[in-house]
């Protein structure tokens, strides 16, 4: 199927958290007809509807089984693909018991895409700690869908506000950040940046600019020699190879526009030290990116808000600039030679 047609599937998440009422909204809002494009909800269909319903929504979709019977499609709809709840949800109370339905939400979704009947995966926000008894050691999305899709290498990205922030290293101790900076890993994620930014952005020759680690980009060596003796040499190869990458800059600096302007994304060295001004541009309306992956996947930028689920106080707004960023790159993917 081409993915200029091809379904949009959007996973609930967490059943206890606001993925079932950010799933209704995105229902209520028609986004299906501004974007021209089928979406497809993946979730229990009773959970959806009632929650939906409980909040004031219509939860008006068709219900379908498996993918196929969407079958010809003439114009763009909403469909829940129905998958049901291991046990009985409790709104608000994660149960590892229900751990193999979201993983399945994501087995299913991620699957399809490889398989080329859908175009791009949006995941609502799951609970770690309600699969990790099923699944030790589980980590997230992005590490659960690589192993899904055989891939070893993917990157995290953030976009929102203006801005594209990478990350060359996400969830670890601040301890364990430098020993995790070597020059193959840093180059193979400027790399899958690099590549992204083409296929998926559009970007002919991308600019990439990219911090230092330590205070300063380490003052020449005063402050530690992680920018001489790794960032900088990869970034040297990378430059001799053709690309635009810049740095390492100051982590202090870097983020003002003086910069920006000529910058399609930011390479940050660790999670918090690129994040935080791209959440304070765009909280609520960020984009999680996994890439590296053979599929297209976005997801929201935050977590699961337990304490929300099940009432109208929510706000759709980061997955509703996921579904729309996953639809751009999935048509950009398509003109872009690989």
């Amino acid at each position: 199927m081409s993915t200029t047609t091809a379904p949009l599937l959007i996973t609930s998440g967490e059943p206890a958290g606001i993925g079932p009422e950010l799933c209704g909204l995105i229902a209520e809002q028609a986004l299906h007809q501004q974007l021209n494009r089928t979406l497809v909800l993946l979730g229990d269909a009773d959970l959806l509807k009632q929650r939906s319903q409980a909040i004031g929504l219509s939860a008006n979709w068709q219900i379908i089984c498996q993918l196929a019977d969407l079958g010809t499609m003439d114009h763009p709809g909403v469909y829940v693909w129905h998958h049901g709840l291991n046990v009985p949800c409790t709104t608000g109370q994660p149960t590892a018991s229900n751990a193999p339905y979201v993983l399945r939400l994501l087995d299913s979704a991620c699957d399809a895409c490889l398989g080329d009947q859908a175009a791009a995966m949006i995941t609502a926000p799951i609970q770690k700690s309600a699969i990790s008894p099923h699944w030790p050691g589980f980590m997230g999305h992005t590490e659960y869908l690589a192993a899904r899709c055989g891939q070893s290498d993917v990157v995290m990205m953030l976009a929102g506000g203006g801005l594209k922030v990478a990350l060359a290293t996400t969830h670890l101790p601040l301890q364990a950040v430098p020993a995790a900076i070597t020059a193959g890993g840093l180059r193979t994620t400027l790399e899958i940046v690099l590549k992204a930014l083409q296929r998926h952005w559009g970007c002919a020759k991308p600019t990439v600019l990219v911090t230092g680690l330590n205070p300063h980009a380490g003052e020449s060596g005063d402050l530690g020699m992680e920018e001489i003796q790794v960032i900088r040499p990869v970034i040297e190869t990378l430059v001799a190879q053709g690309h635009d990458v810049r740095g390492p800059y100051p982590a202090d600096t870097l983020f003002q526009p003086k910069y920006l302007n000529e910058a399609d994304a930011v390479l940050a060295m660790y999670h918090d030290q690129g994040l935080p001004v791209l959440k304070f541009a765009s909280f609520g309306e960020g984009v999680n990116i996994s890439l590296g992956l053979p599929i297209v996947r976005t997801s929201v930028d935050h977590g699961t808000a337990l304490d929300l689920a099940g009432t109208a106080h929510i706000n759709s707004g980061s997955m509703v600039e996921a579904i729309k960023l996953a639809h751009t790159m999935s048509l950009n993917a398509t003109r872009t030679p690989t």
